[in-house]
């Protein structure tokens, strides 16, 4: 067992249909592979445990969150190294590591791999996966533990990762040296000129949050604003803020999911970071909804990752890390499947703004705070949970880097009898 890393590389190439890019080391303290690459470090036999009973991503994903594999060195360069040989991204379209193996091959690489991991049942999974679920999806309880599982972990965690404008969604970055705290305000104000914000105005904001889009609306634009989230954790500290600003007159938190508001009209109504969660099957549900709060004349404004289009779109699956341990039930649609639904919803689409570089800038100053702020974090959540944020959020920034995935705003307007939209000839200042 001296050489471990070797005889682990050699199962790993044929699986790979060719050599691992990343130094590999063995739990015997073993090493193989490129001297100049970060290190990929097996630290116990369980994380081959954990491949040969789930193998792919799952398998992968367990070992990473469990800790019995880890990234030494530089993370962006191992995942940028691993991309074409394990995955293609937003696509979800199969790489070499991914190909279908005959059945006799398949059966020699289990056993290469069970004589090296040696004898063991299967290893129980992280507790930090949400198991695999059966039914109906996007339920109003399945969407609310959805949601719970990815923000209820905790605000301070949030507060470590975010910084002080507790905003969890894509920033835009006046410059790339600018602070994350001047680019999430640059954001909230773009949005909110977008959207033509006035005093006295009625805004809806769906998926608030900790409240920092209402808050910005309501002291810069004199709005009155709601905000809806299931999230109780969320809802919570965005009252407190409210509370705080000294705007209780003008803000409302609720929790509330999307389906249930009916004290429309709003003059205004945005959309940020929240439509990913609402899944293929109710989008239009979703985008109907949106339609009949708005009042004629009124503008929505949906901020929305999406992915790139599929030859075959009956194809698209959530790869099962993000699924098990990040957004359960979260779908991404491409762009034009986004407009194709909020036009047949019967809005108006004006403006399609891609905001995908700014998402990676955005990523990466996350990924810096939860780094620097590390022990902090494992002692607020869980070294498992920490470790999937860290992974999840470095491998979407390469994402948006590489142009895999992408994010827009998509503003649109319920027109007015006659066809009004009421919005002006030029573009101007909202535009960004």
């Amino acid at each position: 067992m001296a050489q471990a890393a070797e005889r682990l590389a050699a199962v790993l190439g044929e699986v790979l249909d060719g050599p691992l890019p990343l130094r590999i080391r063995a739990w015997d303290g073993s090493e193989t592979g490129p001297a100049d690459a970060p290190t990929l470090a097996f630290r116990s036999r369980r994380a081959l445990h954990r491949l040969i009973w789930k193998p792919g991503e799952l398998g992968l994903a367990r070992a990473w969150v469990a800790g019995d594999i880890a990234v030494e060195g530089d993370l962006y360069e191992a995942l940028a190294r691993l991309a074409p040989v394990v995955w293609q991204g937003g696509n979800t379209e199969p790489a070499r590591g991914r190909r279908s193996l005959p059945d006799a091959r398949r059966l020699r690489l289990a056993l290469d791999a069970l004589v090296l991991a040696g004898p063991g049942l299967p290893p129980a999974p992280p507790r930090e996966e949400v198991p695999r679920r059966n039914g109906v999806r996007h339920t109003l309880r399945r969407d609310r533990e959805a949601i719970s599982h990815h923000y209820d972990v905790g605000n301070d965690f949030y507060s470590l990762v975010l910084g002080p404008s507790f905003v969890y969604s894509c920033a835009y970055w006046p410059s790339p040296d600018a602070t994350l705290e001047q680019a999430q305000a640059a954001k909230l104000d773009l949005i909110c000129r977008k959207l033509d914000l006035r005093p006295g105005q009625r805004l809806l904001d769906v998926g608030c949050g900790w409240g920092s889009l209402v808050l910005h609306a309501a002291e810069h634009y004199g709005v009155d604003a709601v905000g809806v989230t299931i999230s109780t954790e969320q809802a919570d500290l965005a009252r407190k803020r409210v509370v705080d600003a000294g705007l209780t007159d003008r803000v409302e938190i609720r929790v509330q999911d999307y389906r249930r508001i009916e004290d429309g009209p709003f003059d205004a109504v945005s959309s940020v970071g929240m439509a990913e969660h609402v899944g293929s099957q109710a989008y239009r549900t979703y985008a109907e909804q949106l339609f009949g709060l708005l009042r004629p004349g009124g503008r929505l404004l949906n901020h929305q990752i999406a992915r790139r289009p599929l030859a075959d779109e009956s194809v698209y699956a959530v790869d099962e890390f993000i699924d098990r341990y990040v957004f359960p039930d979260g779908e991404l649609a491409p762009i034009g499947s986004t407009v194709s639904a909020l036009e047949g919803a019967g809005f108006e689409v004006r403006d399609m703004h891609s905001l995908r570089e700014h998402y990676a800038l955005t990523l990466r100053a996350w990924v810096g705070n939860l780094e620097s702020h590390w022990r902090e974090a494992i002692a607020l959540v869980s070294p498992g949970r920490a470790r999937i944020w860290r992974l999840y959020m470095a491998a979407s920034a390469l994402a948006f880097e590489t142009n895999s995935i992408g994010v827009n705003q998509v503003l649109a307007v319920r027109t007015a009898a006659g066809g009004a939209s009421g919005m002006p000839l030029l573009r101007g200042s909202w535009a960004g």
